[in-house]
């Protein structure tokens, strides 16, 4: 009767190594007596005691910080970029198979080909186009992944440092421009209005009733402010119709 225990003691301890419960974000890479089988779940499978062995591969996007690296540009400035990697496992058999530890090799991959990929641009690309080498690096660094069965997704450039001097040398700069622009933006309303007087002059000289008109508003703009003393500006022709009115008379 004991031995019957003992029997189904040993039963039931079998058949709990056996069971093995893998969860929706997960795949279990099984391989029996060392040979690779395949990739199962998610949930609940059985293994074969002491022969198969099971390894539980996540399959969710993996957010990696790249470590800040020291970078000298394609114009010789000295620049210190970090990044972040999106990635997640799409063939678990080959992320398990074909790689030791495709975490750190995916980091190193992202190291590599951010300091070569940035040691070929210029600063004013790494500052003004980041996207555009953000793209760059994905594609790169999803190619040679690729055989391992690791998917990447984004690469984003996060912080560049840039030495003080260098800093200092930029804002200049960029004083420099926005004097130079706004000299441009006075110089073209200067011209705009030399233009505009011009043609307004060409239209009086063309009509003298046009001249006694913007006379009289000029008066009526002067009448308005609260001067103690006005001086009227008359033309030459009216005083010389008075003249010759009082010859006559």
């Amino acid at each position: 009767m004991s031995t019957l225990y003992v029997i189904i003691i040993l039963a039931i301890i079998v058949l709990l190594k056996s069971i093995r419960i893998v969860r929706e974000y997960e795949r279990g890479v099984v391989f029996r007596l060392g040979r690779l089988l395949r990739a199962k779940g998610p949930g609940l499978f059985l293994l074969i005691p002491f022969i198969d062995k099971m390894v539980k591969i996540g399959l969710r996007t993996v957010t990696m910080d790249v470590p800040p690296q020291d970078i000298i540009t394609k114009d010789n400035v000295p620049v210190k970029v970090n990044a972040v990697v999106y990635f997640r496992v799409v063939n678990p058999e080959d992320a398990i198979v074909k790689i030791e530890n495709y975490v750190a090799a995916t980091s190193q991959i992202a190291q590599t080909t951010l300091r070569n990929i940035l040691g070929k641009s210029e600063l004013d690309e790494l500052l003004s186009k980041r996207e555009k080498i953000s793209a760059e690096l994905q594609k790169i660094i999803d190619e040679q992944t690729d055989p391992w069965g690791i998917k990447v997704s984004v690469v984003e450039v996060k912080d560049v440092e840039i030495p003080q001097q260098m800093q200092r040398a930029m804002a200049r700069q960029a004083e420099a421009e926005r004097e130079k622009r706004a000299k441009i933006i006075h110089a073209d309303g200067e011209f705009q209005a030399s233009k505009q007087l011009a043609a307004a002059a060409k239209v009086l000289s063309e009509n003298k009733t046009s001249i006694q008109l913007r006379f009289l508003q000029t008066l009526t703009e002067i009448s308005t402010e609260k001067n103690s003393t006005i001086i009227f500006p008359i033309p030459i022709d009216m005083i010389s119709l008075f003249i010759k009115e009082g010859r006559k008379s």
